[in-house]
């Protein structure tokens, strides 16, 4: 009778396992994650660079040489009345102040102008760019015993003037203009040549300004 009674109560003890075991759920299985995709930016188009518009050449071109400043001032005021371009006449060998005593006859500039031979002067650049689109020239210098003095020969005569303008000018204390002009328009190749003008050394721009409207610019 015992053992009958101890085996109906490990019966239900097995069948009460099997029932709790039935009713048990297993854990969910976690869903799987999705990593979104990366948003793709739109890549500009290329677009080629416009390139920077060219500066005009300016057809008005002023050079001089000058000695002690006085011709580099006018001829600055004339490039800046008319938007001409500058251009500074530069000896390789630069005169000194020494050079420029024409009172002592042992001066540079005494010795060139005793032999003419000696007047050719080489310049640090003789042709300016943009030479063949400039139509109108303006020719400023010091007048060196009645003469132009004598690097503005030397760029004249290095220079072709076929189909420009060329209106010379000189600045002095005292001295005229007298042949200065027109001894360049002969040492010159071509160009038509207008009456060039002498101005003080203390020209205004009120007087430029006068003379420039006489020429039409």
């Amino acid at each position: 009778m015992m053992r009958k009674s101890k085996f109906c109560r490990m019966m239900m003890s097995l069948l009460l396992l099997m029932t709790a075991a039935g009713c048990s759920t297993a854990a969910p299985t976690p869903a799987p994650t999705m990593t979104p995709q990366a948003a793709t930016t739109p890549q500009p188009e290329f677009t080629p660079a416009t390139p920077a518009p060219q500066e005009e050449t300016s057809s008005v071109l002023v050079v001089y040489f000058s000695a002690t400043g006085n011709t580099e001032r006018a001829a600055e005021m004339i490039a800046e009345q008319t938007g001409g371009q500058l251009m500074a006449l530069e000896p390789t060998e630069p005169y000194s102040e020494e050079d420029l005593d024409y009172n002592d006859e042992n001066s540079r500039v005494s010795m060139e102008y005793a032999d003419p031979s000696r007047r050719t002067v080489e310049l640090v650049q003789t042709t300016p760019e943009g030479w063949d689109d400039v139509t109108t020239v303006f020719i400023g210098y010091p007048i060196w015993w009645g003469e132009a003095a004598w690097p503005v020969t030397s760029f004249v005569e290095a220079n072709d003037f076929s189909g420009k303008t060329v209106i010379p000018f000189c600045t002095s204390a005292s001295s005229g203009l007298g042949d200065s002009a027109q001894q360049l328009a002969d040492s010159a190749n071509g160009g038509t040549w207008r009456e060039g003008r002498r101005f003080s050394s203390s020209v205004s721009e009120e007087e430029l300004r006068s003379w420039l409207d006489e020429l039409g610019l």
